[in-house]
């Protein structure tokens, strides 16, 4: 239940928090935050992932690194789904306006493809 400065998001996507988590976040890491750490660390590893798939000249390692890629895409969304399980990760649903504008801004950049 909200303390009563709190206000519930009518728009939040999320489940009830689960695990012994403190009150007070004190310095020690928690399972929460070791987890975010990881997640955080997947996200890092993917980005450089990606540029370096994207610029290998070997076609071996190419398809070596864009293996890698993939498991790394799969461990982060792994974490992702087992945060959001716990409670720890939230998401907030668009409103429906927010979703036709931004359809509406990409189907404007369809004038602006070459092809």
């Amino acid at each position: 239940m909200p303390n009563q400065g709190q206000q519930q998001n009518p728009n939040a996507i999320k489940n009830p928090q689960t695990g012994q988590l403190p009150q007070t976040k004190g310095p020690e890491m928690n399972e929460r935050d070791f987890i975010n750490e990881i997640l955080a660390t997947e996200k890092y590893l993917t980005d450089n992932f990606n540029v370096f798939a994207r610029e290998a000249s070997n076609q071996v390692l190419h398809r070596d690194v864009m293996e890698i890629l993939n498991e790394s895409h799969q461990a982060a969304r792994n974490l992702f789904n087992m945060m959001f399980k716990k409670g720890w990760y939230k998401l907030t649903a668009a409103q429906q306006q927010e979703i036709q504008q931004a359809a509406q801004q990409f189907q404007n950049y369809k004038t602006q493809e070459p092809y």
